[in-house]
Order: structure tokens, then C-alpha cells, then sequence
């Protein structure tokens, strides 16, 4: 069963040996990056949750708050370990991630920006419902912004 665990000094070593494939490389940030970006925005309430699947941790990923227009949670990384992936983990956590940020409810959107060449991600995202904002950031043009409403 997949879940959402505490980075805590008791795994933080073990999350950090996680990897993407050598293709993914260029999409996703190592764990080493996601937990010292956590660190570096906890001014934007940002946290890093360790994905589980039974006593295994898997993936990694890291939310924040956007308080720029519009204001929402922001998922800034998202990984799955290349040995767990296309296996229904990530949905699966990313679903866990909506429920959390739901019961939460500081804002009424998740959103996430995606490399449109992460085919796989970017339908996992359409799959849980999130949608195209048609926004273009220019930082990232090769990326959809995509939305998830709880309403």
C-alpha cells in the first residue's frame, strides 16, 4: 500500500539513494536537490514527503505554497525510483498528495509545471484530474502548467 511518510532523520539517507532513469534525469531533480529546495523554501511552507509502498520508500516528492497570482500549492518535485515506476505508484501518491492539500484547504488549486516531453508524467497528471492552464511561463516554454481544482 502506497503512502506518504516524514522525511526524518531516520530515512532521509535511504530517500537519497533513490534515481531516476537516465532519460528522466533532465525532468526531475535529484532527492539530494528536493530535500535541500525544501530547506531553502520552508518560507513558502514547503515539505517533503517520502512515497512508501509498504516498508519501501520509492519516491520522494515536495509541495509549497504560491503566494503569487494565482495563489495555490505548488508541486515542485516529484520522483518515483526508476525500479518502481509505471506500476501505479505515483498515481497513487499523487492522489494521497490531493487528499492531504484537500483537507488542508489553504487554497482551492494544486499546480504543477511538467516537461510536455514527460509524456508519462504529464498523463498521469490528466488522469488524476489536473488540467491545461494554456499559461507559458517563460522560464520553462517546454512545459505545461497544469491545474487541479478541489471544487
Amino acid at each position: 500500500m502506497v503512502a506518504l511518510i516524514d522525511v526524518t532523520e531516520e530515512n532521509y539517507i535511504e530517500i537519497c539513494r533513490l534515481s531516476v532513469s537516465e532519460a528522466q534525469k533532465g525532468y526531475v531533480a535529484t532527492p539530494v536537490r528536493i530535500l535541500a529546495s525544501t530547506y531553502a523554501m520552508r518560507d513558502r511552507n514547503a515539505r517533503a514527503w517520502a512515497i512508501t509502498n509498504g516498508e519501501t520508500i520509492i519516491g520522494v516528492l515536495m509541495v509549497k505554497n504560491l503566494f503569487e497570482e494565482p495563489a495555490c500549492y505548488t508541486i515542485e518535485q516529484f520522483m518515483i525510483d526508476y525500479r518502481y515506476q509505471n506500476k501505479g505508484y505515483g498515481k497513487q501518491a499523487l492522489k494521497l498528495v490531493i487528499n492531504r492539500l484537500s483537507e488542508e484547504r489553504r487554497y482551492e488549486n494544486i499546480e504543477v509545471c511538467v516537461k510536455m516531453a514527460a509524456v508519462n508524467a504529464v498523463r498521469m497528471y490528466y488522469d488524476v484530474g489536473f488540467f491545461d492552464t494554456g499559461y507559458v511561463d517563460d522560464g520553462a516554454p517546454d512545459s505545461y502548467v497544469l491545474r487541479y481544482s478541489f471544487d
